[in-house]
């Protein structure tokens, strides 16, 4: 999940006029200048295990920490290898021979081998609160082991020797490289002071983080820069100051567009990513999906997507290949009311009696305030009284599964390029569902587009599962997500953008750069 705070309209001028100079970077790489590398980033308490960690902000760390067989191309995000060689994939396609990097350790000098890739899966699948090991249930025996009804031994994960790891799948899955690219299935040890990534943690503490490089690393020629010190701050006005003074080099998200004097350092683009409002599927009287269809009926959806950059109508942020899917955009508070009608003499609920209806939002969050009053204003008409739930935990996604309400807003960026890393959220089982929300024809679809080989039928399969959902009220989509940041590429090089705004720290290197900026005081 990401949040972007703070964003001026001034953001998106300046970014219009940015030539992506970044893209077409291929100037040498001169060691002599390399130094420790400045990042700002919000105010946030990092979950730094890569099990259990959630936000794309804490991706980003634990990218530079553990890596996994496969690792993002810092230019497409497509697979490449990582820790392993080589994928042979069978002729049936339900089995990936991997080959493991000989010489690879971690970093304590310890031999990372297939043995340490199955034990850190495994890991990964026997804890409770890891939120993507569901992703891991197109793995023989994986799903019944994480739901202790099976034996570690039950698992296709085998390792038959040190640099030979064989995964044995339920059904062709022919985006499994692109699944373990994120750092939930990298590799670890069971000590947090272990890592198998280009750096390693060297300092913490409330407001800063201070990474080092790993000579341990078996890339460790390729990664350039000794350290990288990653501050968390929300005052946009010292943060643009930094950066204007050269004591920052890249901020995220938190910064004052108006008191940058290098205009063209935004970087603002539109990435794989949706925010959505959900129903908590499994509370009457709104587990009904007449119910909610005919709350939806009554969205004002122009208002509520009226401060969206890029608005959303759907959920899977468009991708070439993907079949278009009719997405929610009508308003009717006539059709609303006669929808609400027939619900509640089907549920066999009074016309006048009122229906409680309650919504989780942030204290600190003014848009989901916004929100919740116009969903409020528009369900009042249908007998229908929002109250607001008020979440003061930082962590508002973790909050969810404890807090009594019945709505939530949720924003999610897809972990890879691909319709399931969001489908994935509503499938019955996953551990990534938190709308409890269970409906068969949408799990039959899943079902059949992990069986099929061919990459047009599979993305059909996986619209038809999108419309499903849609149709059966479970979600508002609002907006598809924007990234942010504040960098130089004439000083900073390596660096891409990309669409799920990962920007792997391994790839990171300094330029040498004459500021032409004049000598001004900014106030």
């Amino acid at each position: 999940m990401k949040s972007i705070k703070r964003i001026a309209l001034a953001m998106i001028f300046s970014f219009f006029a940015t030539a992506f100079s970044q893209e077409n970077d291929t100037v040498g790489i001169d060691d002599s200048i390399q130094r420790e590398v400045s990042i700002v980033m919000t105010e946030q308490r990092f979950n730094l295990n890569p099990h259990t960690a959630t936000y794309s902000s804490e991706a980003q760390i634990l990218d530079a920490l553990y890596e996994g067989l496969y690792s993002y191309d810092p230019h497409t995000l497509d697979p490449i290898p990582a820790l392993a060689t080589s994928c042979k994939i069978s002729r049936d396609k339900k089995k990936l021979t991997f080959t493991i990097r000989e010489g690879a350790k971690f970093s304590d000098g310890s031999d990372i081998t297939a043995f340490s890739v199955r034990n850190s899966w495994l890991m990964l699948l026997a804890t409770p609160s890891a939120p993507y090991a569901s992703l891991f249930d197109c793995i023989k025996g994986a799903e019944d082991f994480r739901k202790g009804k099976a034996s570690e031994d039950d698992v296709g994960i085998v390792a038959r020797n040190n640099r030979t790891l064989v995964v044995s799948l339920v059904s062709p899955t022919a985006h499994f490289t692109k699944i373990i690219c994120p750092p939930a299935f990298s590799v670890k040890t069971g000590q947090d002071s272990v890592f198998s990534g280009a750096f390693v943690l060297a300092e913490r503490t409330d407001s800063s983080i201070l990474l080092k490089k790993n000579p341990n690393y078996w890339g460790a020629q390729g990664v350039h820069v000794p350290s990288i010190r990653i501050k968390t701050s929300d005052d946009i006005v010292e943060n643009a100051w930094d950066f204007n003074t050269g004591k920052v080099d890249w901020i995220s998200s938190a910064f004052d567009s108006s008191k940058l004097l290098n205009k063209n350092a935004v970087r603002l683009s539109t990435i794989f990513g949706t925010e959505y409002i959900f129903f908590r599927c499994d509370r009457a009287p709104f587990d009904r999906a007449d119910i909610r269809n005919a709350l939806m009926a009554a969205v004002p959806w122009e208002a509520l997507r009226k401060l969206s950059y890029v608005q959303a109508t759907t959920l899977v942020y468009p991708i070439s290949g993907y079949p278009e899917v009719e997405g929610l955009s009508d308003t009717s508070i006539d059709d609303a009311k006669e929808l609400m009608a027939e619900a509640r003499k089907s549920a066999g609920i009074d016309e006048k009696e009122t229906l409680h209806l309650s919504m989780g939002i942030m204290a600190i969050s003014e848009r989901q305030k916004r929100q919740f009053e116009l969903l409020r204003e528009a369900w009042l008409p249908l007998g229908v009284e929002l109250s607001a739930l008020i979440i003061l935990d930082q962590r508002y996604i973790e909050s969810i599964s404890d807090a009594d309400a019945d709505v939530f807003v949720y924003s999610w960026i897809g972990d890879f390029a691909d319709p399931i890393a969001f489908l994935e959220l509503f499938r019955d089982g996953s551990t990534l569902n938190q709308t409890a929300w269970k409906n068969e024809k949408f799990s039959k679809a899943l079902s059949e587009a992990a069986v099929t080989t061919n990459a047009e039928e599979r993305y059909k399969l996986l619209a038809e599962a999108e419309t499903i959902l849609l149709d059966d009220g479970v979600i508002l989509p609002i907006s598809h997500q924007i990234a942010l940041h504040a960098l130089n590429p004439n000083v900073i090089g390596g660096w891409f953008t990309n669409a799920l705004d990962i920007h792997p720290y391994k790839y990171l290197y300094l330029k040498a750069y004459t500021p032409d900026i004049p000598n001004v005081v900014m106030k």
